[in-house]
């Protein structure tokens, strides 16, 4: 199977253990020069923006018209999946090169540095989408694997994908006093760890009691560090998602100080319809997910572009960011019959 070679070919880029082309970085140069290369050898027409983003352009019977795009992210972060991202792309030119020409152009697009390892993620869209996003698509479909148990849970191969959760990040600063590890008394510390331990439980249980929100502190910085000084100041990041505002704000609400917000981005009825309507051709169960990852579809969405996700199965307990991650040959052929189908109809009607 084409799409699983250009997988294995694009896996190998970084040397292992697991996909190492972090953005920015000489791996994800190269990823992208292998798939423009894919892209000539299907007769698309190939180019990339000031941000760096590559597109392959298959010209439309009607230059007037606006064109449909499909794609994703081709870096990942270090000893990462070998589907996050790269699949998109893969599968979004196998369907394209399947189409062939229709009334709109059709665009296949691996955008800049998703993942966000070295700060905010989504580089390239936003970029695009906060630059010269002139005129907008006429629709953006982005196929991706779930990250997570849903779909395998259900027994389903994909799902359309309803919204991209809001977030909110940041980081929290507690202060205390050093002191001796065996001479100062418990009674008479100002513990900054402590502290931030007691947010860290106060935030997991105020996240487990909203539905549908989580919240993760996975980074801690302690000042001095050593074993034998009590903390005198610790740094924590602060991850918190939920379906809406309402919800997110609900989580926090035990978090102090100042957080960056993204507020949910519901997907566009026309495309996701156009989804719906190939699973239900193809005799596959409809279901549908929202999205608690962020991805290039929100920035696009965000900017109003009208935009559907589809997600495609993810093994192993939907373990993602990992060597481990795995989706099956056979849900990968659903997604790009998926994706044939929902492009066609995007492109062959005004």
């Amino acid at each position: 199977m084409r799409v699983l070679d250009r997988l294995d070919e694009l896996y190998a880029i970084g040397a292992g253990p697991g996909a190492n082309r972090l953005g920015g970085s000489v791996e994800e140069d190269e990823a992208h020069d292998l798939v423009a290369g894919w892209m000539r050898e299907a007769g698309l027409q190939v180019d990339v923006d000031p941000a760096g983003n590559l597109f392959g352009r298959l010209a439309g019977r009607r230059a007037d018209l606006t064109e449909v795009w499909t794609g994703s992210h081709l870096d990942s972060v270090p000893a990462g999946g070998r589907f996050d991202g790269a699949l998109g792309v893969v599968a979004g030119l196998e369907a394209v090169e399947r189409i062939g020409q229709q009334e709109r152009t059709l665009a296949v697009a691996a955008f800049r540095d998703e993942e966000g390892c070295r700060g905010q993620g989504c580089v390239g869209s936003r970029a695009l989408c906060e630059g010269w996003l002139d005129p907008k698509p006429a629709a953006f479909v982005e196929a991706h694997v779930e990250q997570g148990p849903r779909l395998e849970q259900a027994g389903a191969p994909l799902a359309v994908v309803t919204g991209i959760v809001a977030t909110a990040r940041g980081e929290l600063v507690f202060e205390g006093e050093p002191g001796h590890a065996g001479t100062t008394p418990m009674a008479d510390r100002h513990d900054a760890l402590a502290a931030a331990a007691e947010f860290v439980l106060a935030l997991r249980d105020t996240a487990g009691a909203v539905d549908g929100a989580v919240a993760t502190v996975g980074r801690l910085e302690v000042e001095p560090g050593a074993t034998n000084v009590i903390p005198s100041r610790v740094v924590v990041s602060v991850d918190v998602r939920a379906p809406d505002s309402e919800r997110l704000e609900a989580v926090l609400a035990v978090v102090p100080g100042e957080t960056r917000r993204a507020e949910a981005v519901t997907m566009a009825p026309a495309p996701t319809d156009a989804l719906r309507g190939e699973l239900s051709r193809l005799g596959l169960q409809v279901v549908e997910l929202p999205s608690g990852a962020g991805h290039d579809a929100g920035v696009l969405a965000a900017a109003g572009v009208p935009t559907a996700m589809l997600f495609v199965r993810s093994l192993n307990g939907g373990v993602s960011h990992s060597p481990e991650e795995e989706t099956s040959a056979e849900d990968i052929a659903w997604c790009v019959e998926a994706l044939d189908g929902a492009l066609t109809t995007l492109a062959s009607v005004e």
